[in-house]
């Protein structure tokens, strides 16, 4: 069934899909009408799920641990402050092992307050062992909700799923919604190999001491790791079903680049259509799409870009002190390899800033005639 309907009501109608036994809300901007449909589904008996409704999001977090913990399947979003005070939590949620799917509208953090994009909210998070995956469209973002539970369930940890504030979250497109029953049978009901229960009884989050904790931590690290090939067996298996394919890393006219642009989210549709536009002009550009942050996919990136090319990353986030961060793993990963493509940072859309064609094309023609070098920060659309 095709609707013309905004990111956030996608994200809702994949949850509903994904048929969540525990639903916990928390109203935030740009959140709150995920949370709203959510209720609505609920109340309409559209989904049978229970829905608590909690003082703050650190008591969303709690309640859906304590529900993952009996077996359930769980749903929340968030957005910016309210994922931050969860930190403490996302944390627990890894360590006990839930398999808790999330989807983060994202936006800039204050002060000065803000209610606009930029993706440091979810960034900052990236120590906490969730998988974390970043949507280009409103249909991506639908896909990639039934996707995460069903990577989410198979390695034990849980899926944060990333959507732009207001560039998508409250921008409408033809979504197409699957029937039911294509769903059921791609994600079937979870069934945990441990859940609290009166007969079978373990214990969960106990406290350990260092000879336990440090396998617990390598367990998870060999999870998530294993994380990147299930997710190419399982966007394979939903292709096949629904049509549609989102790969952690996809090639956009790469071959004989001479210059590629990488970046995540909404900002790769404004890069495809620039890539055109240079490409007509005779720029030999190329586009790298970076859907999944964690785990980072960092073999499909080094066999994305070849060894040559300048490599542009445009962030729409800054670690204040050292610069973008998609840009610091990147440059992690070429380091290790022995990679000697040059790696320049711009910095672009931090607070919602729009991040036009004009300043790609900028940065595009800088990198090539070395206009600044791959040490520092290239602030686009700025009044610097």
């Amino acid at each position: 069934m095709k609707k013309v309907i905004t990111g956030n009501q996608a994200a809702a109608h994949a949850a509903r899909l994904a048929k969540p036994n525990v639903v916990a809300v928390y109203p935030i901007t740009p959140q709150t009408s995920v949370s709203e449909m959510m209720a609505d589904f609920v109340a309409k008996g559209l989904l049978k799920a229970q829905l608590i409704r909690v003082e703050s999001e650190h008591s969303v977090m709690a309640a859906l641990i304590g529900a993952a913990q009996t077996g359930a399947r769980t749903f929340t979003a968030t957005s910016s402050h309210g994922l931050a005070l969860m930190h403490e939590l996302l944390h627990w949620a890894t360590g006990a092992r839930l398999s808790i799917v999330m989807v983060n509208i994202n936006r800039a953090m204050g002060t000065p307050w803000t209610i606009w994009c930029d993706h440091l909210d979810s960034l900052s998070q990236r120590d906490t062992g969730w998988m974390q995956f970043y949507c280009e469209s409103s249909q991506e973002a639908l896909d990639t909700v039934l996707q995460a539970y069903k990577l989410a369930e198979q390695v034990n940890l849980p899926a944060m799923v990333n959507l732009d504030g207001f560039y998508l979250s409250h921008t409408v497109e033809p979504v197409d919604i699957p029937e039911q029953e294509l769903v059921d049978a791609f994600l079937p009901a979870r069934n945990p190999s441990y859940k609290l229960d009166v007969d079978d009884p373990h214990s969960f989050g106990a406290l350990t001491s260092p000879e336990h904790y440090y396998e617990l931590r390598y367990k998870a690290q060999k999870e998530m790791e294993q994380a990147k090939n299930l997710l190419k067996q399982i966007n394979s298996d939903y292709s096949q079903i629904f049509g549609r394919s989102y790969p952690a890393v996809e090639k956009v006219q790469t071959e004989d680049a001479e210059t590629i642009l990488l970046t995540i989210a909404t900002t790769v549709g404004t890069c495809r259509w620039t890539v055109k536009k240079l490409r007509k002009q005779g720029y030999k550009v190329g586009l790298v799409k970076l859907k999944m942050f964690r785990p980072f996919p960092a073999e499909d990136l080094l066999e994305a870009i070849p060894e040559g090319p300048r490599i542009v990353v445009l962030d729409r986030n800054l670690s204040i002190g050292m610069g973008g961060i998609i840009q610091q793993e990147l440059k992690s990963v070429f380091h290790s390899a022995g990679r000697r493509n040059q790696i320049f940072s711009a910095i672009a859309g931090l607070g919602g800033r729009d991040i036009t064609p004009v300043q790609i094309e900028q940065v595009v023609n800088q990198s090539l005639h070395d206009m600044y070098t791959a040490d520092q920060i290239n602030w686009l659309g700025g009044k610097i």
